[in-house]
């Protein structure tokens, strides 16, 4: 490294440089301050000697003493530095001076010392003492000071009778000091080049000390790390630089440390990647070849050499099919001419004759320009690929006749849109359309007014959908089950819906439901005829009552007449309530209309029905209900059925355990609770029966299974009660009473406010 470019020199210059200015810019300052300092000082000296001399000469002036006067103005002015002592009159005549020659010389009043306080009309009578110095030059090599001071008027001047000048004049002369500047300038010249050596010497001093510092701290460390670096650069990677100081020098060499330290594993690892890659290079399982710009192969790996009998600078066309000429469709040509990879499948046969097939993929080489000088060409074969796809239409062919043959419709759905993007041939059977006037419409126009926001945010989220209503082509409505799964087809994510038909299980499970119905009116039929036998006897009573007073022809007090008449109308009302609530339960439904209802409201229906058998029999009924309790989604008709159903259970249950040995209310019991839990309606039915026994838990939903004796049940009113649950999304089962029996358990989900 040149000296000029070196880091001391730049430092040094840069620390010379601002040490110099500093330096240069210190002793200017101080010396115009010790020269300002000087001359004030000096001002003052000679602004108190000028007064000392205007009162020394103030009596002499009074008696007009003018021997004494200059024998005083001599006797001062033989003091060193002291040039010349004038006092002026009024006109500016010298009157009196320590030279005799300038005695009686009248000067330019507005020129020199006396300009001060005559610039301006009338003269100035009161100037600062800055304005009363000036510095002037003697001509012999030094400078000058003079301070002149005015010769006020006093008043012994103008009442005096010898010496009498008039009061209006303020001012009567002026008295002219003027110094050499000799000895300070001498002095001040002194104190400067003092000043100036002193500067150097520290200059020289602290220039010495940075360049210790810089050649200690800073050029002896980095010369280490060049030599450090050189070092790592020639390949000795594990070479240390030390610096024994703890400073941002000694990070850096720790830095470099690391470095060389991680450049050697890179290092080590690049040349482990180049074997693995030379390696894998030679053991990769499909055809590699390098080809130059004349098709000529200039290098090939293991694979290659197995399958083809080659050497290096045969033509490859000729390797790889036996041609004399290149290919008519070459990859490696397109890549030599647009500089790009391609792509291509090729076919030819194999040494032992059969037909193999490949995909081809070529790259270019290019050198350190950045031109082509050869390719790549990797051959892959896929000729087990090629055989399993034939085999693989085969099966397309045959598992789509299966598609079309399946006996339930089958839809291949957009899962965006839902847009119907195939279907088997089945759809016919059910719905009445065929293939092409379905492909393009939406799934959800088979559901007409019921495919609304809600439903189809809703369908698009599960993946069973029981028993939804389709409408077909002519109208009818048709029950399904809808079930979707996410598949692949055609290269893209769709649905695979499969439709199931139960329009005919619902009819049957519909004529199950009514003949259960009929069967809990035909249970409830003693406490329904007891519940309208006192209506009736109210009746009758009174209508007896009317009778006889008409055949006696007795008049009725009009107070009796109208309580009796209510009376009637009152128990009137309760039979017509009775008969409307047996006909409603008893009327056949044959859609399901899902709606908020409150299942307190619908327990009390249940019970209205029901209450009277319970009453007969001793069976008392707690009512744990809380007032506050959401809606749930359900068909109302349906779950009073639920309810009754299990009514009646825990009423046969008391009965076989108990019979008419107790008449104690508390052993003859059934308690309702309804409680909100976790956004959840669960209401629950225990009783104080018999029981059911933990094996028979899990089975007791099943159909036809049934506890009861032969000839008491029929084993389906569980089953359907569980049938209806689900279908408001709920659940039921039952678990041991602790008090004895069971409980049986109802949970379905709150109903959301949209």
């Amino acid at each position: 490294m040149e000296y000029k470019n070196s880091l001391i020199t730049k430092l040094l210059l840069s620390s010379g440089l601002v040490l110099l200015l500093s330096f240069s810019l210190s002793g200017y300052f101080y010396g115009s301050y010790v020269k300002e300092k000087s001359v004030r000082q000096l001002s003052g000296t000679m602004d108190r000697l000028s007064n000392t001399i205007r009162l020394g000469l103030r009596y002499a002036m009074m008696i007009n003493s003018r021997d004494d006067i200059e024998q005083i103005i001599n006797n001062i002015a033989l003091q060193n530095d002291i040039e010349n002592i004038r006092i002026y009159n009024k006109l500016g005549q010298i009157k009196y001076s320590n030279h005799f020659e300038e005695i009686d010389v009248k000067t330019n009043i507005k020129a020199e010392a006396c300009y001060i306080c005559h610039n301006s009309e009338p003269p100035i009578t009161q100037v600062n003492l800055s304005e009363r110095v000036r510095i002037i030059h003697s001509g012999k090599g030094y400078r000058l000071m003079g301070i002149i001071s005015p010769v006020y008027n006093e008043k012994g001047c103008s009442a005096d009778n010898c010496h009498v000048h008039p009061s209006n004049k303020k001012v009567l002369g002026a008295l002219d000091l003027v110094v050499s500047l000799k000895h300070m300038d001498h002095e001040i010249t002194f104190q400067q080049r003092s000043m100036i050596i002193i500067a150097v010497a520290v200059f020289i001093g602290i220039g010495g000390m940075i360049v210790f510092i810089i050649v200690r701290f800073v050029t002896n460390p980095i010369n280490k790390l060049i030599n450090g670096a050189q070092r790592i650069e020639q390949g000795d990677y594990n070479t240390m630089v030390r610096v024994n100081q703890k400073d941002e020098i000694q990070e850096l060499a720790r830095a470099i440390n690391q470095m060389g330290q991680s450049i050697g594993n890179k290092t080590e690892e690049l040349n482990k990647q180049k074997d693995e890659f030379q390696n894998l290079f030679e053991m990769v399982p499909c055809i590699i070849s390098v080809q130059n710009l004349d098709y000529r192969l200039i290098g090939y790996n293991r694979e290659f050499a197995k399958r083809f009998d080659s050497k290096i600078g045969e033509y490859c066309y000729k390797v790889y099919k036996g041609r004399e000429e290149r290919c008519v469709v070459c990859p490696v040509q397109k890549t030599f001419a647009d500089g790009k990879s391609h792509y291509s499948e090729e076919s030819g046969i194999d040494r032992d004759g059969t037909v193999k097939h490949w995909i081809v993929r070529t790259t270019p080489i290019r050198d350190d320009n950045g031109n082509i000088v050869a390719a790549m060409e990797m051959n892959l074969d896929i000729t087990e690929r090629k055989q399993l796809e034939q085999r693989l239409e085969q099966s397309e062919d045959k598992y789509y006749a299966i598609f079309n043959t399946i006996p339930n419709p089958v839809f291949v759905l957009n899962p965006e849109s839902m847009e119907i993007l195939d279907c088997n041939n089945s759809v016919t059977s059910v719905y009445g359309y065929i293939r092409q006037e379905l492909i393009g419409k939406s799934f959800f126009d088979f559901f007409g007014d019921a495919a609304d926001h809600h439903f189809i945010t809703g369908l698009k989220g599960t993946a069973v959908v029981e028993r939804a209503k389709h409408r077909s082509k002519y109208g009818q409505t048709r029950y399904v089950t809808i079930r979707m799964s996410p598949s692949e087809y055609g290269g893209h994510q769709v649905l695979l819906v499969t439709i199931g038909d139960i329009t005919k299980s619902l009819e049957a499970e519909q004529q199950l439901i009514q003949a259960s119905k009929m069967a809990t009116l035909g249970e409830m039929a003693t406490g329904v005829a007891h519940e309208l036998n006192q209506p009736l006897s109210v009746i009758k009573t009174a209508s007896s009552y009317f009778m006889r007073k008409v055949r006696k022809k007795e008049p009725i007090k009009p107070d009796i007449l109208e309580t009796m008449a209510e009376q009637i109308d009152r128990h009137v009302v309760r039979a017509s309530k009775i008969i409307k609530h047996m006909r409603q339960f008893g009327r056949k439904s044959d859609d399901i209309q899902l709606q908020p209802v409150h299942i307190g409201e619908v327990l009390e229906q249940a019970s209205e029905l029901f209450s009277q058998q319970l009453k007969v029999r001793g069976i008392n009924v707690v009512w744990d209900i809380d007032k506050h309790l959401p809606a749930i989604t359900a068909d109302a008709g349906r779950l009073e059925q639920v309810l009754i159903n299990l009514l009646i259970n825990a009423r046969d249950a008391i009965e076989d355990k108990w019979g008419a040995l107790s008449e104690s209310s508390d052993q003859k019991q059934i308690v309702l609770s309804a409680k909100c839990s976790q956004g959840q309606v669960v209401l629950s039915v225990c009783d104080t029966g018999t029981g059911i026994h933990e094996d028979y838990l899990e089975k007791i939903f099943e159909p036809f299974f049934t506890t009861k004796k032969v000839g008491q049940g029929t084993g389906l009113g569980l089953s359907i009660s569980y049938g209806i649950i689900k279908e408001c999304g709920g659940r039921i089962y039952a678990q041991p009473n602790p008090g004895g029996g069971v409980c049986f358990i109802i949970e379905i989900p709150a109903h959301e406010v949209q």
